[in-house]
């Protein structure tokens, strides 16, 4: 974990709007003066704020909380300190209202088959798979199947799909480069303390560099499986200007074929399956 994700969760915690707003501030490394600018305030206004000595209006608390790139769970948050009622819902995700985002989420996934696809919420947690995946989740230990599935823990965790990841070294570093950043972005909690249970998990031995047959464009996940080895890169899809806590935390991940014989043992499995 870097320092500034640590030192965050040292500080102590913000009780007043004017502390989540430095707090806020401190994280995305600006100073008053440049957040002022790109507030479009004055400066003196600014730090009136963020002491208490001038009580923002409904409208500043939004216009910073955008300009910070706060999550919409934390924005709530501040605009509750700030003393106005929160703005942001958040419903399950097989609420009724939410049944026309839900349908785009199977849609998503079930476009993608024969490559594995999923949707996560903030915190890694499994929220829907398409029938691509199924075949992985095989020899993983049950206890990492019970819900809620954590990907990263079922991932990475020895008795997981770990045991079957070929550059686990890389694949880890990597993962753990993207939860930081995450963890850089929203300073959640619980995001803090994944990444602690994953990096307490045994290192894997050190591996030779491999040498590729091509440029490599993208950290791949290669996998050991019955028909050998399977390589993929991946990609992170997310809802265009979400207005609720629920859509602006998930995310959808695809995975491709990073090589041809990949994508022509998927396809060979799908219609196998469709036999």
């Amino acid at each position: 974990m870097n320092t500034n994700s640590a030192s965050s969760t040292s500080a102590p915690a913000p009780v007043t709007f004017g502390d989540h707003l430095r707090l806020w501030r401190q994280r995305r490394r600006l100073s008053q003066l440049d957040l002022a600018n790109e507030a479009e305030i004055s400066t003196r206004h600014l730090s009136f704020v963020e002491t208490g000595r001038s009580k923002p209006s409904r409208e500043m608390v939004l216009a910073l909380a955008h300009r910070l790139d706060v999550p919409l769970r934390e924005t709530n948050v501040m605009l509750a300190a700030a003393g106005f009622a929160p703005m942001f819902s958040e419903r399950a995700l097989d609420d009724p209202q939410l049944a026309a985002a839900r349908q785009v989420i199977d849609q998503v996934l079930k476009a993608h088959e024969p490559y594995p696809a999923l949707a996560v919420d903030r915190r890694w947690d499994l929220v829907a798979m398409n029938g691509a995946v199924a075949p992985f989740m095989e020899g993983i230990a049950p206890f990492l199947l019970t819900p809620p599935i954590n990907v990263l823990r079922l991932s990475l965790h020895p008795e997981g799909l770990a045991q079957r990841i070929l550059n686990l070294q890389e694949w880890r570093a990597h993962v753990f480069i993207r939860v930081s950043r995450q963890i850089d972005i929203a300073a959640d909690a619980g995001l803090i303390d994944l990444l602690e249970e994953l990096r307490s998990y045994p290192a894997p031995r050190r591996q030779p560099p491999r040498i590729e047959d091509g440029p490599v464009i993208a950290t791949p996940l290669r996998l050991a499986s019955p028909a050998g080895e399977l390589s993929f890169i991946s990609t992170m899809t997310v809802f265009g200007s979400p207005l609720e806590i629920t859509l602006s935390e998930l995310a959808i991940e695809a995975f491709f074929p990073a090589d041809a014989r990949t994508a022509q043992v998927l396809a060979q499995a799908q219609t196998s399956a469709a036999s």
